[in-house]
C-alpha cells in the first residue's frame, strides 16, 4: 500500500488577523492540499478556556470544507465525545457524510475533565470516561441501523428512527489519537503524537493488538487496511536557516497557545482540582481510568512539553522538541526514509501552527507537495 498523507490542524489565532480572514485563508489551504493529493484533513475540537482551536464546532467548518473540495476526505480528530449529544451527531454525521459524498472521516476521543467541568458536567476521569464509551456505542449503532434502541447510563432510546443514515455503510471509518492499542482494539485507525521514536514503538504495538484483537489480515469494517501515522508539525523553505527562523518561535507560541491559557484560567479561578494530578502533572486531561490499555508515556499537556523540552538536538538540528520538523526540501526527504522505514503508512502534516502565517504555511505546502510528496506517494512502507 502507497504511503497516504493526511493534515492535522488545530486553526490556531494569528496575531493581528480576525477570525473570518483565518477562516478563508484556511479555505484557501485546504483547496491547494486537495490539488496536491492529500488523503484527508483532520480538525481538532477545542473549547474556551483552550484558545489553540478556533473551530470548536467543527461541522460547521467542516460543511465548508465539504463545499470547496470534491475528492479530500475530511473530519474531526477527534470529536470530544462527553461534550456531544449521540443524537445531534449522528444527524450532523449523516449530513456531512451525504453532503461531501461520502468523504467523512470520524475521530473519537473523551478529552479533558477540565472542558467537562467548564461545560457543566461531571469533572472525574471516570464518569468522563463512562460518557464517551456509552456515546461511542450510540453512534455505532445509530448509525449502522434504521432505528435506535439503547439503554444506558446517560441516554435511552426505544426504537427511535434513524431517518438521516450516513452514505458511507455501516458508518464513516473510525479514528482514535494518541493510544495506539485502544485504537486496535476498537478497530479504529490511529494518529499519535511524540516523536518519531514513539511511532516506532507504536507501529508494532498497533499492529499487534490488531492481530490480537480484530484477526491476523482483518481490515476495517469499511475494507480498508488499518492506518497508524504520526503528526509533524513542519516548516518548509529554501534554506534550513530560513525554516529554523520560522519555526523557532512559532515553535514557543504552539506551546504557549497549547497549555497557557488553561492553566492561568485554572489559577485564577482557583479551581484547584486541576492544579495537579496524581502523577503530580497538570490536570487538564485528569488521572487516567481505571482498566485502560497503558501507555509507556503521560498524557497530559505538561508532560508533553516537558518530553520536548527534554530531547537533545543532536545531530538533527531540523528538530525542533523531537517533532516539529523545520529546513529544506532535503532535509524532510531525510525525515521520510526513516518515517517510511518505522513501517507508518500514513504521514500526518501539520504546515500552520503558533504564529507561523498563511504566507508560510503556503510555501511550505508547495515545496513539500513538490518537492518531497512526489518520491514517497508511491513507495510501499516498509514492514
Amino acid at each position: 500500500m502507497a504511503l497516504k498523507f493526511g493534515i492535522f490542524d488545530h486553526i490556531e489565532p494569528v496575531p493581528g488577523l480576525r477570525l473570518d480572514q483565518i477562516y478563508r485563508e484556511r479555505l484557501i489551504q485546504i483547496e491547494r492540499l486537495e490539488r496536491a493529493g492529500f488523503s484527508a484533513y483532520h480538525l481538532a475540537e477545542h473549547h474556551t478556556p483552550a484558545i489553540h482551536s478556533l473551530a470548536p464546532s467543527q461541522n460547521v467548518f467542516l460543511a465548508a470544507v465539504a463545499q470547496r473540495t470534491t475528492r479530500l476526505r475530511f473530519g474531526p480528530c477527534v470529536y470530544v465525545l462527553p461534550l456531544h449529544h449521540p443524537l445531534r451527531l449522528i444527524e450532523e454525521i449523516s449530513m456531512l457524510d451525504n453532503l461531501s459524498g461520502g468523504r467523512l472521516e470520524i475521530g473519537v476521543g473523551r478529552g479533558g475533565v477540565m472542558e467537562a467541568f467548564f461545560w457543566g458536567q461531571e469533572a472525574d476521569s471516570e464518569t468522563n470516561y463512562a460518557r464517551y464509551v456509552e456515546t461511542l456505542a450510540i453512534l455505532r449503532e445509530g448509525l449502522s441501523h434504521d432505528q435506535l434502541t439503547y439503554a444506558g447510563r446517560f441516554h435511552s432510546f426505544d426504537k427511535l428512527p434513524m431517518y438521516l443514515r450516513p452514505l458511507q455503510q455501516p458508518y464513516p471509518p473510525l479514528w482514535y489519537m494518541r493510544n495506539p492499542v485502544t485504537a486496535a482494539m476498537e478497530g479504529m485507525h490511529t494518529i499519535i503524537v511524540g516523536s518519531i521514536d514513539g511511532l516506532a514503538m507504536a507501529v508494532p504495538r498497533y499492529r499487534a493488538a490488531w492481530e490480537e484483537h480484530q484477526g491476523a489480515g482483518t481490515r476495517t469494517v469499511q475494507g480498508q487496511e488499518p492506518m497508524i501515522g504520526l503528526v509533524v508539525h513542519m516548516v518548509v523553505a529554501e534554506t534550513d536557516a530560513e525554516a529554523l527562523a520560522a519555526a523557532r518561535p512559532a515553535w514557543e507560541k504552539y506551546r504557549w497557545n497549547l497549555a497557557a491559557p488553561r492553566r492561568l484560567e485554572a489559577e485564577k479561578r482557583n479551581l484547584t482540582q486541576f492544579m495537579s494530578t496524581k502523577d503530580g502533572s497538570f490536570g487538564f486531561v485528569g488521572d487516567r481510568p481505571a482498566g485502560l490499555p497503558g501507555r509507556e508515556l503521560r498524557r497530559d499537556i505538561d508532560a508533553e512539553l516537558e518530553r520536548f523540552d527534554q530531547v537533545k538536538q543532536g545531530s538533527h538540528p531540523n528538530r525542533l522538541g523531537g517533532v516539529a520538523l523545520a529546513g529544506t526540501p532535503t532535509a524532510v526527504r531525510e525525515y521520510m526514509d526513516e518515517y517510511v522505514a518505522t513501517g507508518a503508512n500514513y504521514f500526518v502534516c501539520s504546515f500552520q501552527w503558533g504564529d507561523l502565517s498563511h504566507a508560510q504555511a503556503m510555501r511550505s505546502i508547495e515545496l513539500f507537495a513538490t518537492e518531497v510528496m512526489p518520491a514517497y506517494a508511491t513507495a510501499a512502507p516498509a514492514r
